[in-house]
């Protein structure tokens, strides 16, 4: 699923889809989570004899998952919606069971590192680093997905899927004046079924920018206008909040 952009294969589909994350305060800035995850895809449609056919793409004629797991946080930054400065960590896995009505069995891993730097006055610096792991058989809607409104802005989501995704991304933050400012942004990332596919060779990179809206000051809660551009690609985003 990370092959050139000539091997492409759209598809129609239909999903019920239960994604549940509470999170429980244990120590200074420390998180437990317990993660639910379940899933119904039906109605899927694509070209029969062409990609999924030829590689065997798991859950190509719909299916059921639903998992269970554990998440492990730390948060020190002072805006869930906006940060100034602060670091969030946070590490999860999800374990997918035919006891829990789940037709494949698979475990996924993910990891979410963002540091927040004031760099001058009030402009900052967001970085982060994501990864998403699989292991297991993994249906398709489960396999990690490179692009989006929030990562990889620049790709449509799902562009490139396989079982392992990593990402680095950037953006710098400057207000302008009142309630508008704008934003620079970059990232590189790639897929691959394993982990040494997921290297420099292939990698994908998007980069743009953007103008903030301030809805809440109090609360700096955003309205997010982002152009990204990709290897042959682009997309505009119209979003509530921060990509990350």
């Amino acid at each position: 699923m990370s092959a050139p952009d000539s091997n492409k294969e759209s598809y129609k589909f239909k999903q019920y889809y239960v994604y549940l994350h509470p999170q429980r305060r244990i120590g200074s800035n420390l998180f437990l989570g317990i993660v639910f995850e379940h899933q119904r895809v039906f109605n899927l449609e694509y070209d029969r004899g062409r990609l999924f056919d030829k590689e065997d793409i798991l859950g190509r004629n719909g299916y059921h998952i639903s998992g269970l797991g554990l998440s492990f946080t730390f948060d020190t930054r002072n805006n869930a919606f906006s940060p100034s400065k602060g670091t969030m960590m946070q590490f999860w896995f999800d374990h997918f069971m035919p006891f829990m009505g789940s037709d494949y069995q698979y475990t996924s891993y993910t990891f979410d590192i963002r540091r927040f730097l004031r760099v001058y006055k009030d402009q900052i610096l967001a970085l982060q680093a994501y990864g998403l792991f699989t292991a297991g058989e993994v249906p398709l809607r489960s396999l990690a997905a490179l692009g989006g409104a929030n990562s990889m802005r620049g790709y449509y989501a799902g562009r490139f899927r396989d079982k392992n995704q990593g990402v680095l991304q950037a953006e710098y933050r400057v207000p302008v004046v009142g309630r508008i400012g704008v934003v620079g942004f970059a990232g590189i990332g790639n897929v691959g079924p394993e982990l040494k596919d997921i290297n420099f060779q292939c990698l994908k990179y998007s980069y743009g920018g953007g103008v903030r809206i301030a809805l809440n000051k109090a609360e700096k809660l955003n309205l997010r206008l982002d152009y990204g551009l990709g290897q042959h690609s682009q997309g505009f985003y119209l979003q509530l909040g921060e990509a990350f």
